[in-house]
């Protein structure tokens, strides 16, 4: 297994990432995510938790500006542990049909103790990955 697919292999369990987007003023937004990860696609979902709106900044900006950043690291005292993936990807969001129910069913799978009981509502950001940087301390 090469470095990278090493690293990939720890985003893609990883429990949080964080997710970067442009907004139409050029300023960058970057908020934490849950997501999935499966080949070069990566999926997160408007959830449950508390928000002021269903409408994010984080959707109108993917609508205004496509491209996006995603970075799953690892942090640790033991620097010798640390890692990180750096996804970049154009991105769209989605609010019904195949692509929307396959993104709920990944991110059911990968956190049951919260999505079982109530799976996100959506919409969906489903991001095309084109580019992958990857590091690993050791």
């Amino acid at each position: 297994m090469r470095a990278d697919d090493d690293v990939l292999a720890s985003a893609a369990h990883w429990p949080v990432a964080r997710l970067a987007t442009v907004g139409a003023t050029g300023d960058v937004d970057l908020v934490p995510i849950t997501f999935a990860l499966s080949g070069a696609s990566l999926v997160t979902a408007v959830d449950h938790k508390p928000k002021q709106s269903r409408q994010l900044r984080r959707l109108d900006n993917i609508t205004h500006n496509p491209r996006v950043t995603v970075l799953v690291d690892h942090y640790d005292d033991d620097w010798s542990t640390l890692w990180w993936a750096r996804l970049r990807g154009i991105a769209s969001v989605v609010h019904d049909g195949p692509r929307f129910d396959d993104a709920i069913a990944r991110l059911i799978a990968k956190y049951p103790q919260h999505y079982m009981r109530q799976p996100p509502q959506g919409p969906v950001i489903a991001v095309d990955i084109i580019d992958v940087r990857t590091w690993r301390a050791s």
